[in-house]
C-alpha cells in the first residue's frame, strides 16, 4: 500500500480552498508506490494527483524537484507539474506532512517492453536531457558511486544469505566502479527511469514521472540505468538486443551521444545494476516480517552486473 497518511474528505476540502480548481468530487488513494501518500483528486475543475511525502523523501530536496518537474513541463515534455496555488505555491502542507498536488497524466505502465516502447523512451529520455541544459539547480547524487561501497559494508557477511553467487558479483562490481569514468558530460537525471515511472498511450509517452532519485550526475549514466531497466527480462536472465537498440536508436533521434559516452556504457551499466542490487539487497535483508511493502529480488539486478561486466558498447548500443 501506499497511502501511509489519511486525509478525510473535510480536510481535502480545506486543502483545495486554496486553489483554483473547483469543488471537491471524489478522492481515491493510489496502492502503487512505496515511497509517499499518494491520491487520485477529481474536482469540478480536473484531475489530479495528491502527494503527501513520507519521511524517506527529505524535505529540504522538495523544493528542488518540484522546480524540475515544472520546468520539465514547460518546456513542453510529457512531465506533469505541479500545480499551484492562489499565492503561487507549489509546496503545501497537509496533516503535517509536506504535499503537492500534480497535474494528471493520462497512461498506463507496462509490464513487458516492446522495441517500439524503448524506442519512444529513448526519445523522452533524450529530449528531457536537451530540456534541462538551462535547469541551473544542482542536487548531489545521493545514491552515486560514492555511496556504493557504504551499502555493500551494511550488507557485510550477509549477501550470501540471499544468493551464495551474490558476494563475489558485488565485489567484482565494486573494482569496476573504482574505475568510474570522468570527464563526461553532467546534467540533470532522472536516475529511476523504470517501466513503472513512464506512462504510455497508443505507444507514445505520455507520462514521465517520479523523479524523487533525480540528481546532477553523469548524462550517459542515466542511458545505462535506462538500459538495464528495460533492456533485460525482470529477472536480468535474458538481455534483449532488438529493445537495446530501438533506445538507442530513440534517444539518438534527440541528442548524440558522444563517442566517450558509448565507450563508457558498460563500465556505466555496471554501476547502474550495481546500485539497485545493492539497494535491493539491503531492503531483502532489513525489511521486517510482515511489512506492507514486497521485497525486490537483488538478484534480477546481480545478473544484469554480470552481463555488464562481459558486454561491449555495441552489446548495449545494438550498433
Amino acid at each position: 500500500m501506499a497511502v501511509y497518511t489519511p486525509v478525510s474528505a473535510d480536510e481535502l476540502a480545506n486543502f483545495l480552498a486554496g486553489y483554483d480548481l473547483g469543488a471537491l468530487v471524489s478522492c481515491k488513494g493510489i496502492a502503487e508506490g512505496v515511497e509517499n501518500s499518494n491520491y487520485l483528486v477529481e474536482t469540478t475543475g480536473g484531475r489530479f494527483i495528491l502527494t503527501l511525502y513520507e519521511k524517506r523523501v527529505a524535505a529540504d530536496d522538495l523544493p528542488w524537484f518540484l522546480a524540475l518537474i515544472g520546468h520539465l513541463a514547460a518546456k513542453g515534455l510529457p512531465v506533469p507539474g505541479p500545480v499551484l496555488d492562489r499565492q503561487g505555491r507549489a509546496l503545501q502542507t497537509l496533516n503535517g506532512r509536506p504535499a503537492c498536488l500534480i497535474h494528471f497524466a493520462p497512461g498506463v505502465s507496462v509490464t513487458e517492453a516492446s522495441p517500439d516502447t524503448c524506442h519512444a523512451v529513448g526519445a523522452a529520455l533524450g529530449a528531457m536531457h536537451q530540456a534541462v541544459a538551462d535547469f541551473g539547480q544542482v542536487r548531489a547524487n545521493s545514491l552515486g558511486p560514492t555511496s556504493w561501497p557504504v551499502l555493500a559494508a551494511r550488507c557485510t557477511g550477509r549477501l550470501a544469505e540471499i544468493d551464495q553467487a551474490l558476494p563475489a558479483l558485488v565485489t567484482a562490481g565494486l573494482a569496476a566502479a573504482a574505475d568510474w569514468p570522468t570527464g563526461l558530460p553532467i546534467a540533470t537525471i532522472h536516475a529511476d527511469l523504470f517501466p513503472d515511472n513512464v506512462l504510455l498511450l497508443d505507444g507514445r509517452v505520455t507520462g514521465l514521472i517520479d523523479f524523487y532519485f533525480a540528481c546532477t550526475d553523469v548524462r550517459a549514466y542515466d542511458y545505462a540505468v535506462t538500459h538495464a531497466a528495460w533492456c533485460f527480462s525482470a529477472d536480468g536472465r535474458h538481455h534483449h538486443a532488438d529493445r537495446a537498440s530501438a533506445l538507442f536508436t530513440g534517444y539518438t533521434s534527440a541528442l548524440a551521444l558522444s563517442a566517450a559516452e558509448i565507450a563508457a556504457l558498460p563500465v556505466l551499466g555496471q554501476g547502474a545494476a550495481l546500485r539497485f542490487t545493492l539497494t535491493r539487497a539491503y531492503d531483502w535483508l532489513n525489511t521486517p516480517q510482515g511489512a506492507m511493502v514486497t521485497r525486490k529480488d537483488p538478484m534480477a539486478f546481480a545478473r544484469r552486473l554480470a552481463w555488464y561486466a562481459a558486454a561491449t558498447s555495441k552489446a548495449m548500443t545494438g550498433g
